[in-house]
């Protein structure tokens, strides 16, 4: 193919255009992005905000708990549970306490602005992270909806398998409360929220103060209904939209699967850069050289934001009095240093010494004869810290079952030994060579670790031991096994339950009283800080980056060769034009039949040609008609150029043509022309602009002498 250049029809022109619908709020809720770009409408992940969870009561382990003056002070006298909910509301007292809490089938917090947007005009879908997808059956189910949807296939088999364990422990709430009266549950009614404490109304509300955002949970023939609509992508497999968008899917690092994504066209190439970091001791490293040289980064990595109050009391590597790292600092684009302070392993090793801790302060627990209870969803940290457990144990005479309880452990743990190009490298030769993935493979064999799809399973009762370590949903603490486990043990001092930050505690613990257990709350890594998204994009050059506003209020760029575009949530920002032109592949076999016309003054060449002009691949390609291209003499010539009025009259001159020049204005007075008289032998007057040169003549012959000679002083091409 040769390639060229082509001035596209103007409906290409359109600018791209990108809408935050969310910020997100860390590796539970990641960002939600809307971009147009070439008349094409793209998602960028569609999940649930599940923190707001902890606006709802529990299901208790007993239907007497609910009646519990120290846990729900309800005096009231009811016959069902729901009743007796929503007449203790009648209190005066806003306090937060466990009365609180709604008791009732939980609903979920959605994206609310996606709800604004109408969904039948969305294209492409493109799914960041397992999380990520937890709430597109919403989008599947509705009749209107008719996009493409994008996502690795890891993280398409990891977020089916979330969405089908969220449906099975809602179903557990929902048996117990009984079917929905009506369309809008009793807790939404205006009056009824009024009444709650502010804390939970900030949860119910949001900032704009309303409860569209909420929806009763999917169903599992939904979850199945919407996995039908995913197309699972390989790593970097090429997947093309309407022949225009080619889409691509690269590591971001952060989790098994999670991705960032590139996106060409005709006329530019976009990057979706999501929450990633440089090392993990599981799944296969952030891959960004695809994405160098990109024209747009839309930067989502809400981590950067929430790290900006933190940058000043951490070094990362970066300490400008060490001769070694002093060079990040320089002016000169010097690659080999970005790269490797963006490979700087400190952050990884503060990782691994967290879950050394961790590790270390369950065995301790055990020891002293209380549980351990880890409700972390993290998949990543959660291997890690399995594979540090089973180390320890094995190094160590100590005997204590670790149960995994999840409706989905079983095709979890056979799903990781199928997705080996999404591991990290280790993972990947221990895989290659035969070796088990992971150490806690042996502990399976061993039936020291045991896998169960529910609680209440009469196998996992036969064999129940305590003390024990016991992996489970749900993080928010108000469904899944995890809630029954917290109640039991929640009295326990030598008992430890392991959470994640990031959320409202006081909140959480709310309905679990006498909370005489142990805990342990720490952070991990859910993207890059300031400083090395910093570093990356000076590596990958591109020529817009759009932040999000709180970048602005933070640490500024310093020397940035980019262009950077803020934006804020809810708000439409435009990315001006980047080309005039966009490039043209010609098909060899039209190639070959071009006849090049040079252009001195203009430094160019030019030819006619026929052919077939498609979109494929991303790319603009001419090739051969159905009809031949032909020669010229099958053709109309045509004429490139503008009159020289000196060569004009001498031409016309030779032909035996006598004419003058007269200076004028044209007729609406905007341009300069030349007006010729053509005094003999037959009259006639030509007009003569930078535009055009227009012949009025009532003489045949003599027109066809004119154009003869203005033919003459053209270019033919």
């Amino acid at each position: 193919m040769k390639s060229g250049k082509v001035c596209p029809a103007s409906s290409l022109f359109i600018l791209m255009k990108t809408t935050c619908l969310s910020e997100g709020k860390g590796y539970h809720f990641p960002p939600c992005h809307m971009l147009n770009i070439g008349g094409f409408q793209l998602l960028f992940d569609c999940p649930l905000d599940l923190s707001a969870l902890s606006v709802f009561s529990p299901l208790p382990t007993n239907l007497s708990s609910l009646f519990d003056e120290s846990v729900g002070e309800c005096t009231c006298e009811a016959s069902s549970i729901s009743d007796c909910g929503w007449k203790r509301k009648q209190k005066v007292d806003k306090s937060l306490d466990t009365s609180s809490l709604i008791h009732a089938e939980p609903w979920y917090k959605t994206v609310k602005s996606l709800k604004l947007w109408n969904i039948s005009f969305i294209d492409v879908v493109l799914i960041s992270s397992p999380v990520g997808m937890l709430g597109l059956p919403f989008l599947t189910r509705n009749r209107n909806f008719s996009a493409k949807i994008y996502a690795t296939e890891a993280t398409a088999r990891l977020g089916q398998l979330m969405m089908e364990d969220l449906v099975k422990m809602h179903n557990e709430i929902r048996q117990f409360y009984g079917p929905e009266e009506s369309t809008c549950p009793e807790w939404m009614k205006w009056d009824e929220v009024e009444l709650l404490p502010s804390a939970i109304r900030e949860i119910l509300w949001g900032r704009d103060g309303d409860l569209c955002g909420w929806m009763p949970l999917y169903s599992v023939a939904d979850v199945k209904g919407c996995m039908q609509n995913v197309q699972s992508l390989k790593y970097a497999e090429e997947a093309c939209y309407n022949g225009t968008l080619l889409i691509r899917a690269f590591s971001s690092g952060l989790d098994i699967g999670t991705c960032n994504w590139s996106i060409s066209s005709p006329k530019q190439r976009i990057a979706y850069l999501s929450s990633s970091i440089f090392a993990s001791a599981t799944a296969t490293e952030i891959d960004y050289n695809p994405l160098r040289g990109s024209d747009v980064i839309l930067f989502s990595d809400s981590t950067a934001c929430d790290a900006l109050d933190k940058l000043e009391n951490e070094d990362d590597g970066f300490n400008p009095a060490d001769k070694k790292a002093s060079k990040f600092s320089s002016k000169d684009d010097d690659e080999e240093s970005y790269t490797e302070f963006l490979q700087n392993e400190d952050k990884f090793a503060e990782e691994l010494e967290k879950l050394a801790f961790l590790c270390s302060c369950s065995l301790d627990s055990v020891k002293a004869g209380g549980s351990v209870l880890i409700p972390i969803a993290r998949l990543g940290v959660l291997l890690q810290l399995l594979e540090c457990i089973t180390l320890s144990l094995q190094s160590s005479d100590l005997k204590v079952p670790i149960y995994i309880i999840s409706s989905v452990a079983e095709e979890l743990v056979a799903f990781l030994n199928v997705i080996p190009e999404w591991l990290c490298k280790q993972r990947q030769d221990k895989f290659y060579s035969g070796q088990p993935l992971f150490a806690f493979m042996d502990l399976l064999n061993e039936k020291r670790l045991f896998l169960f799809p529910v609680l209440h399973s009469p196998e996992l009762l036969s064999i129940w031991h305590e003390p024990c370590i016991v992996i489970c949903p749900h993080w928010s603490l108000r469904i899944g096994p995890a809630v029954h486990l917290l109640q039991h043990w929640c009295g326990d001092k030598n008992s430890l339950l392991v959470m994640e930050e990031g959320f409202n505690a006081n909140l959480a613990f709310l309905p679990f009283k006498s909370m005489e257990i142990k805990v342990l709350q720490c952070s991990f890594l859910s993207g890059m800080n300031f400083r090395k998204a910093e570093f990356l994009l000076k590596l990958l050059k591109p020529k817009y980056v759009l932040f999000p506003e709180k970048l602005k209020q933070g640490k500024s760029f310093v020397n940035q060769s980019f262009s950077v575009i803020y934006y804020l949530e809810n708000e439409t920002v435009k990315v001006p034009k980047l080309k005039d032109s966009s490039e043209l592949d010609i098909g060899i076999d039209l190639a070959c039949q071009l006849g090049y016309t040079k252009l001195e003054k203009e430094e160019m060449s030019i030819a006619r040609l026929k052919g077939e002009l498609l979109v494929e691949q991303g790319k603009n390609v001419l090739f051969s008609g159905k009809e031949c291209a032909g020669s010229s003499e099958t053709r109309p010539l045509l004429y490139l150029g503008g009159v020289n009025l000196e060569n004009f009259l001498t031409t016309l001159q030779s032909m035996g043509i006598n004419a003058t020049v007269e200076e004028a204005m044209t007729t609406d007075g905007s341009d300069k022309t030349s007006l010729v008289h053509i005094l003999g032998p037959k009259k006639a007057l030509i007009e003569v602009t930078a535009a055009r040169t227009i012949v009025s003549t009532d003489d045949e012959y003599l027109s066809a002498l004119i154009s003869k000679a203005i033919c003459n002083i053209l270019n033919i091409v």
